[in-house]
C-alpha cells in the first residue's frame, strides 16, 4: 500500500464538498491537487483562503496549503486516486443532468494509468457510475476497465456519496459512516482502503448501483418527512392552531418524531435528489413526487402569506430575515428563503430590506427590484414588518421587547412568544 506521504490525490470540483474533502485528505499527509474550472476559486485556495463558509474550513485550508499538501489548478495532473465531486443539477423537467460528471471523467481519462482508482462522490442517478466506467473504457481502450474484461482490470471505479450536514462538514466527513459501491467487489475494496485513511466511521461496501440508490433514498426520506411537517403547518394555520406547539406535544409520543416545517426545502440534496428517483420510475414514485410538490408549493404559500401582510399595511418597511437554505451557513442553492424574499422584492420594491449575515451583497435574483441589504439592528429600528425565513442564531437572539410592536410572519418558529397574525388560507395546490 502507498503511504500517506507518497499518495497523490486529485479532487475534481472545489465546491461545498470537494474543497473540504480535499483539505481533509491533505491533512493526512497526502499530496492533493484540487481541480476547478473557475480561476478565482483556484487563486483563492492557492492563497490559503476559502470561498465558502464552513466551520473551521478556513484554518484547515490555510494549514495544508502552507505545508504544501494542498494546491489548486485548472489543469489536471496524474495521480493515484481521482475523486469527482462536481454538481449534478436537474433540468426544468426535473431530468437529472450528469454532464458535469461525464466532463470530469473525460478530463480524468487524459491522465489515467494502470493502478489508479476513480471515485465518484457526486449525488447521481442510479447507473451513473457505470456510465463513467463505459466512458473511460471508450476513451482509454489501452486500459482494462472493470466489468468490461474477463481479466483483472487495470483500474478501479467506485461510487461513495457524501452524507454531511453543512456547518458540520469537517466533522462528519471523518465520523460518519460511508457507503462504498464498486463496479466490482475488487473496486469496492480498493476504494475502501482509500477512505480508511481518513474516515473513522464504518465503511460498508456494496455495488455501485446500490450505493447510488442509497444516497437518493436518504434524501427522499427526509423530503417526505419534511413534506408532512409543511402540510401540517398549513392545516394548523387553517385551524388557527400553533403548529409548533402541536409538533412539540406530538413528539412526546415515544414513536413520533415530526420534523420542523419551514418556507419550503432547499439545498443541493433534499430539494434535488428525490427527482432523480421520480425521473427513473415515475409510475412507482407517487409519494416521493407528491412530497416534492408539497415542499415546492410551500414556497408559494409563504409568498402569499407574506404578501397579504405587506399589502394590508401600505408603505410600511419590511425586513426579510435570511436567504440561506438553512441556518448559519452561506449556501443559497435552491433556497426557499431566497425565492420568497426575491419574489417579495420584485413585488414591493424598496419597501423590502433583506437581512442576511452571510452575504456581502444581494444575489442576482434581486437585480432591478430596489431591495436593499441591511443588518439586523437597522431592520429592527426601521421595519414594522418582519418575515422570518431562516433560523440563523443571530435572529433567534432578538428578544421579545425588541420585536413586540412588529408584525411578524415566522416561517421557522424561532419566536414562539411572538403574537402571530391570522393567515388568509387557501386549499393546497399541487403541480401536475
Amino acid at each position: 500500500m502507498i503511504s500517506d506521504s507518497e499518495l497523490n490525490v486529485v479532487v475534481v470540483g472545489l465546491g461545498y464538498i470537494g474543497l473540504p474533502t480535499a483539505a481533509i485528505i491533505a491533512r493526512t499527509g497526502a499530496k492533493v491537487l484540487g481541480v476547478d474550472v473557475t480561476q478565482s476559486i483556484v487563486d483563492t485556495v492557492n492563497s490559503g483562503k476559502v470561498h465558502i463558509e464552513e466551520v473551521d474550513l478556513d484554518g484547515l485550508v490555510s494549514g495544508v496549503v502552507a505545508r504544501g499538501s494542498l494546491r489548486a489548478s485548472m489543469q489536471i495532473e496524474p495521480a493515484d486516486v481521482f475523486v469527482i465531486a462536481v454538481p449534478t443539477p436537474f433540468a426544468d423537467n426535473h431530468a437529472p443532468n450528469i454532464g458535469y460528471v461525464l466532463q470530469a471523467a473525460t478530463t480524468v481519462a487524459t491522465v489515467l494509468k494502470a493502478g489508479d482508482v476513480v471515485i465518484l462522490e457526486s449525488t447521481s442517478p442510479v447507473g451513473t457510475t457505470e456510465k463513467v466506467r463505459d466512458l473511460l473504457a471508450q476513451l482509454r481502450p489501452d486500459l482494462k476497465v472493470p466489468g468490461k474484461t474477463g481479466e483483472s482490470a487495470d483500474i478501479a471505479i467506485a461510487y461513495c456519496p457524501e452524507r454531511v450536514l453543512p456547518g458540520r462538514i469537517l466533522v462528519e466527513l471523518i465520523d460518519n459512516d460511508r457507503v462504498i459501491g464498486g463496479i466490482t467487489p475488487r473496486c469496492a475494496r480498493k476504494a475502501l482502503a482509500f477512505y480508511r485513511r481518513f474516515v473513522r466511521g464504518a465503511c460498508v461496501t456494496t455495488t455501485s448501483r446500490a450505493a447510488e440508490m442509497t444516497k437518493l433514498t436518504e434524501n427522499a426520506f427526509r423530503d417526505v418527512n419534511i413534506a408532512f411537517a409543511n402540510e401540517l403547518s398549513r392545516v394548523a394555520d387553517t385551524m388557527e392552531v400553533d403548529v409548533w406547539e402541536v409538533i412539540r406535544l406530538a413528539n412526546r409520543h415515544p414513536r413520533v418524531n415530526i420534523l420542523s416545517p419551514g418556507p419550503g426545502v432547499g439545498g443541493h440534496c433534499i430539494a434535488v435528489d428525490p427527482w432523480f428517483l421520480v425521473h427513473a420510475d415515475r409510475a412507482n414514485t407517487p409519494l416521493i413526487r407528491t412530497a416534492r410538490e408539497v415542499n415546492d408549493a410551500k414556497v408559494d404559500y409563504a409568498i402569499d402569506r407574506a404578501a397579504a401582510m405587506i399589502e394590508a399595511h401600505p408603505g410600511m418597511p419590511v425586513a426579510c430575515l435570511g436567504l440561506a437554505f438553512k441556518a448559519n451557513i452561506d449556501d443559497f442553492r435552491e433556497s426557499p428563503a431566497l425565492k420568497v424574499a426575491s419574489e417579495l422584492a420584485h413585488r414591493f420594491g424598496d419597501r423590502i430590506h433583506v437581512v442576511e449575515p452571510y452575504a456581502r451583497s444581494l444575489p442576482g435574483a434581486f437585480d432591478g427590484s430596489g431591495a436593499t441589504l441591511t443588518d439586523i439592528d437597522t431592520a429592527i429600528e426601521t421595519c414594522g414588518i418582519m418575515i422570518v425565513l431562516v433560523d440563523h442564531d443571530m435572529f433567534k437572539s432578538v428578544p421579545l421587547d425588541e420585536r413586540i410592536d412588529k408584525l411578524v410572519y415566522d416561517t421557522r418558529g424561532i419566536w414562539p412568544d411572538q403574537p402571530q397574525p391570522k393567515p388568509r388560507t387557501e386549499p393546497l395546490r399541487l403541480a401536475g
